[in-house]
């Protein structure tokens, strides 16, 4: 589909499996959604080699899912994925660099190979005709709106910050959608940017430097300074809003309900409940900074170890993975990014702690947060003593929603958050 062009609803004649044919082969996806379940398709679109099909299936999600799912035919008609084709990517590559969202030309591809181990989307590793390495993420799962990791990271490259991978640009699409009011749906279809291999994540990198007890605050502190960048560039860049009296009320009306969840489900946390409700009603009364767009989903595993004078590198700025799509492009409090590296410290110290051979962490950790508060607040320019109430309570929510994942999938392990639970209510109360 071209750049904000209605895909036909004609077939090309190389895509000749039958809606029928490709339920089989797309229920064995990695990224089909519905596991264990059989999917119903109907086609709604093809066009540019590429074809959305529809699940139907009353036991998908609460929603028909809309896949995309470039795919030809292979021996005896059955359905061969196309995102493994060079020529097919070269195609998808050029309608990259025609787009309206085109920042730099990915050129000619002259090799490609499939990233084997994700998930939700299949990516492409491509060799280019200048030299450049880009990775092309195809999104299998299409949604309308916005894909604010795109925008996110278009609006940084744009800016000129390298805290991202260079993005070189992305595609955009639509399709018929009989439940809006104009019958058309948009949403982001492919996604180009900087491929930078052999790069540990900062989680690797932390917990090999705290498992050898090597003192990790001046790397912290300067991934505080990278944060604060990123936020600073954002607010520049893209909207930003007052933090009015409605969207205080439903962020913590957020907060209480994800507190109601984990109550039901740990006694531990319900013992706490009145507690951690009144650092949320502080907070809700607290002054808020200004709103603008953030991470949303910020920890360890999300930030890159480059080489200097680069330094840190942030990733998927797709927001929390539970919040509709449309959500996660809001404007937010840049406090929720602090909260998650923040968390994201504390699992260091706790996941060794559970290590076959227990290491103390604990001061480590300490340590670590201290250092990266210390390095935003200096480069926000901004004293966090002044949102205390706040930072707590993005803190305390985020640990609850550890509590609950970690109560129903590892259930060793929801020691960790609850008692980061127990000590900000404990602080929170001084």
């Amino acid at each position: 589909m071209s750049d904000g062009a209605t895909a036909p609803d004609t077939a090309p004649a190389d895509l000749a499996p039958s809606d029928h044919e490709l339920e089989s082969w797309i229920a064995d996806r990695r990224w089909y959604a519905s596991k264990g379940s059989v999917p119903r398709l109907r086609t709604i679109s093809t066009a540019d080699g590429t074809r959305l099909v529809l699940d139907e299936a009353p036991a998908a999600p609460a929603a028909p899912v809309l896949y995309q799912s470039p795919v030809a035919s292979g021996p005896g008609g059955s359905p061969v994925d196309v995102t493994a084709d060079p020529e097919w990517i070269g195609s998808l590559a050029a309608r990259i660099d025609a787009s309206t969202e085109s920042l730099v030309p990915i050129g000619r591809i002259t090799a490609a190979r499939v990233l084997t181990g994700e998930q939700s989307n299949t990516s492409v590793i491509c060799d280019t005709e200048s030299g450049a390495r880009v990775i092309i993420k195809v999104f299998r799962v299409l949604h309308h709106g916005d894909n604010p990791d795109v925008t996110t990271q278009l609006a940084l490259s744009a800016a000129g910050s390298d805290r991202v991978p260079q993005v070189y640009g992305a595609l955009r699409g639509s399709w018929p959608d009989v439940g809006r009011a104009d019958g058309t749906a948009t949403g982001h279809l492919a996604f180009a940017q900087e491929f930078l291999p052999g790069l540990d994540d900062a989680w690797r990198v932390a917990l090999g430097e705290a498992h050898a007890g090597t003192p990790f605050g001046d790397r912290a502190e300067r991934l505080g300074t990278a944060l604060a960048e990123v936020h600073r560039t954002l607010a520049g860049a893209l909207p930003t809003q007052r933090a009015d009296e409605d969207r205080r009320a439903t962020a913590v009306a957020t907060m209480h309900e994800r507190l109601d969840t984990a109550a039901r489900e740990a006694p531990a946390v319900a013992e706490h409940a009145d507690a951690i409700r009144a650092v949320y009603a502080r907070a809700a009364a607290a002054p808020w900074p200004d709103l603008q767009r953030i991470h949303g989903d910020l920890h360890l595993g999300q930030v890159l170890a480059a080489p200097d004078p680069r330094g840190w590198v942030f990733l998927d700025f797709e927001g929390e993975p539970l919040r509709p799509l449309d959500e996660r492009s809001l404007p937010d409090v840049t406090l929720r990014d602090v909260a998650g590296m923040l968390r994201s410290f504390d699992y260091v110290a706790g996941a060794l702690a559970h290590d076959d051979e227990p290491v103390d962490a604990t001061a480590w950790a300490h340590d670590s947060r201290a250092r990266f508060l210390d390095g935003y607040q200096r480069a926000i320019g901004a004293d966090l003593r002044a949102h205390r109430e706040l930072l707590d309570a993005f803190e305390l929510d985020k640990a609850v929603y550890e509590v609950v994942y970690e109560t129903r999938n590892r259930p060793d392990w929801v020691g960790i958050p609850l008692a980061a639970v127990a000590r900000l209510v404990a602080r929170s109360g001084s």
